[in-house]
């Protein structure tokens, strides 16, 4: 190949570093022109539109009273004139509480006494003086213990295992309280047990007390609450 004449100005002797700062300088804008952003421009808005109205004050309506004038001073008279006053004022009689010597004294036979019933609260079993005596316990030395000896041998005297809780294999204690009278019955008679049938024939045991002498407390009867278990077990 024939070489040119004039080298030195040879167009393709750069075209490689030509293309390359072209190739760099067109991706550099595409770069810029995907990462452009643009905004919107704000509004601002004066302060006038946003001041409230003004709130228009209602003054109250002024009301005028007729208020009468005063009424004139009491006139004092020079002169003061005492009126007389003829009614009778009653006199208080005062009755002298000084015995009279010539007053007859009544004899003690002469005043009849009306004795009031006291009603005295229930005292209980453990601390009564005088406690309430079962039959048979009249002259025992201890009453107290004779009294339990009697009450353990009327329930097992009159004890009856009811049908009903012994076939169904029912047992335990039924826990009794009653209260003996001032007259020597029984009242007032509690029960609380695992079965009914067990109460009722507890009950029934405990209604079969005799009357016995009722309790003291200074030497007036009173009402005497009493406990005592009676105890319903299988063999």
């Amino acid at each position: 190949m024939k070489p040119k004449k004039y080298p030195q100005r040879d167009l393709n002797k750069n075209s490689g570093l030509y293309f390359v700062i072209g190739l760099i300088m067109v991706m550099a804008l595409t770069y810029f022109a995907f990462e452009w952003k643009t905004y919107d421009k704000p509004h601002y808005f004066t302060e006038t539109l946003n001041n409230p109205d003004e709130l228009l004050e209602e003054l109250p309506p002024f009301i005028t009273l007729d208020v009468p004038p005063p009424p004139p001073a009491p006139i004092i008279p020079e002169i003061i004139q005492v009126a007389e006053n003829d009614d009778p004022v009653p006199e208080t009689v005062i009755e002298s509480l000084e015995s009279d010597p010539d007053r007859e004294i009544l004899e003690v036979s002469d005043i009849d006494i009306i004795e009031d019933p006291v009603d005295m609260p229930p005292v209980p079993f453990s601390v009564i003086a005088d406690v309430p005596v079962f039959p048979g316990c009249e002259n025992a030395t201890d009453k107290r213990a004779c009294f339990q000896e009697q009450m353990n041998k009327h329930i097992r005297k009159n004890f009856r295992y009811p049908d009903i809780p012994l076939e169904m294999g029912i047992q335990g204690k039924v826990y009794m309280q009653f209260i003996i009278q001032t007259d020597g019955s029984i009242g007032n008679i509690q029960q609380r047990g695992p079965d009914k049938y067990l109460e009722a024939e507890a009950v029934r045991i405990i209604e079969l007390l005799p009357k016995m002498q009722p309790g003291k407390q200074r030497g007036i009867a009173v009402k005497v609450p009493f406990s005592i278990p009676i105890n319903f077990k299988l063999r």
